[in-house]
């Protein structure tokens, strides 16, 4: 499991930047430039708790590290598929398989109790469990 500050630091490793930026419409997003450089800008007004943030900087990292981006003028397939590989990498980065496993052996079964176990959203939590159980990120 990663925690928020080796987010950050594997940020800082692999050059992408993140700042803290008041957004209109969204708490995050990820941009990559012309060269190739990404960035991330985080509003921290409009997160809820440490646990939104990490969830939100692994899913723009998701992005940054996979090279998943996409335009306004992209179908919904193609954005789907993105943000589809930016939840990957979220998820097998800060909650691998393996750690969710031992958490339900150890009695942590219920999606409110792996997110406090893990510190993490509870929707974050449902859609790792049906990205690991079930090969999907639908969690209906």
């Amino acid at each position: 499991m990663k925690s928020l500050s080796e987010l950050y630091r594997i940020a800082d490793k692999e050059k992408v930047q993140v700042d803290c930026f008041e957004l209109r419409k969204r708490e995050s997003l990820s941009v990559m430039d012309g060269d190739g450089r990404c960035y991330i800008a985080i509003d921290p007004l409009r997160l809820v708790s440490e646990r939104d943030e990490r969830q939100k900087l692994a899913h723009e990292l998701g992005h940054c590290l996979t090279g998943s981006f996409y335009n306004k003028y992209a179908s919904c397939d193609v954005r789907k598929k993105h943000e589809n590989s930016a939840d990957r990498w979220a998820i097998e980065t800060v909650l691998p398989e393996e750690e969710m496993d031992r958490a339900a052996k150890d009695g942590y079964t219920e999606p409110w109790q792996l997110a406090e176990y893990f510190d993490m959203p509870e929707e974050f939590i449902k859609k790792a469990w049906c990205w690991y159980k079930h090969g999907t990120f639908d969690t209906e």
